[in-house]
């Protein structure tokens, strides 16, 4: 085949072909090297495939044996469980086509090296190891030259890490499965996920940074608004401000109809005067001997014997009884009491709210007269 290549040793090989030894196989190492060559240009074995699909046809020998084995399924309109994560295995690791390549003829016949055998999980870690020393997974893809963030990642054989769809467009468009960056030929694939937990670890600490700064930020506001500057300029403002903020928090608090609030007071200042006015009738005029007189039968028909207030007996003048050994006062309201015990009460009573007394059983104001013997 023109343009193709083969290594020094199978040249040898090739050269030495015309020995009579060897003249019976010309015909089927051309036939081999011809169809090694038609299998390397065709688009096969590459990282194209998904490798769900493939386990599965491989393990049911292809879409016949899937319908085969395929059952009727029921939908009974029941809500469907949901599928365990560890049985998902979002974060797994896998090899897309872990199985090694079917040998060509001239693999068979010794006239090409065989394909490398798959690597072992020691050497999938030596790979992994020497991609991130260089910091793989925290630069863009080499193909898209974008980020991985959440997006599948892929690490080959030859520790270089790419995009997963990145990949397999470059594998679309070569035909070959060929290292954009090293060029090594027939390298084997591996799903990994180093640059998706480090993006959410590098989206945690920035959520974090910016809690912590809105926090700071509050927490500084509070202040300035709590705490008075030293400077003098500074603390004027600030407290022009408060007084500001005060004064509009009491127009917001009053109703702003002063007529209502004016007849409000004079409704109040008029019942105030009235109930003086009574007062002063009541209690301002001075009571005649008539009146006296009058008070001291209306005092005479109870028929009070004790006084109200030490409970003691109490003797009227005048009511047939023998002479009173303690002064009685009379009321304007025609109680009677001891003077003694009254005068006490006076003294105990508040009367600085009011400028009259009041009775201690009917609570009228009162105008007393000492009753003489």
């Amino acid at each position: 085949m023109p343009g193709a290549r083969l290594p020094l040793s199978r040249r040898g090989t090739l050269r030495n072909a015309g020995h009579p030894a060897r003249q019976e196989n010309v015909a089927v190492t051309a036939v081999a090297l011809q169809d090694h060559i038609s299998h390397g240009l065709q688009l096969r074995d590459l990282s194209l495939a998904d490798h769900s699909k493939t386990e599965a046809q491989q393990k049911g020998n292809g879409p016949k044996s899937l319908k085969r084995n395929a059952k009727a399924v029921v939908d009974s309109g029941l809500p469907k469980p949901a599928p365990s994560p560890r049985a998902e295995g979002p974060e797994r690791e896998y090899v897309l086509g872990p199985r090694r390549p079917p040998l060509t003829l001239a693999q068979r016949l010794g006239l090409l090296d065989a394909p490398p055998s798959p690597l072992s999980a020691a050497e999938w870690d030596e790979a992994k190891q020497r991609s991130a020393r260089r910091g793989d997974s925290l630069q863009p893809c080499p193909v898209c030259r974008e980020d991985f963030e959440l997006r599948p990642q892929v690490l080959l054989s030859c520790s270089h890490v790419f995009h997963r769809a990145c990949l397999q467009a470059v594998e679309r468009f070569t035909g070959k499965k060929t290292c954009p960056l090293c060029r090594k030929d027939q390298y084997q694939t591996r799903v990994i996920h180093d640059a998706a937990r480090l993006f959410r670890t590098k989206c945690a600490s920035r959520i974090q940074a910016h809690w912590r700064g809105h926090v700071v930020r509050k927490w500084y506001q509070n202040l300035r608004r709590v705490v008075p500057p030293t400077d003098a300029g500074l603390r004027r403002k600030f407290f022009e401000a408060k007084f500001a903020e005060i004064s509009g928090r009491l127009l917001r608090s009053y109703h702003t109809d002063v007529d209502a609030l004016f007849s409000e007071i004079d409704r109040c200042l008029a019942l105030n005067r009235s109930v003086l006015q009574q007062l002063e009738d009541r209690c301002g005029r001075e009571l005649t001997e008539q009146d006296w007189e009058q008070i001291q039968m209306q005092a005479l028909q109870r028929d009070s014997s004790e006084c109200p207030i030490c409970l003691t007996p109490l003797e009227v003048p005048g009511a047939g009884g023998p002479a009173p050994r303690r002064e009685t006062v009379l009321l304007s309201c025609s109680h009677l009491f001891h003077q003694a015990c009254l005068l006490a009460l006076e003294e105990l009573a508040p009367g600085d709210a009011l400028p009259f007394h009041a009775c201690p059983l009917c609570r009228s104001c009162y105008q007393k007269k000492v009753l003489e013997c």
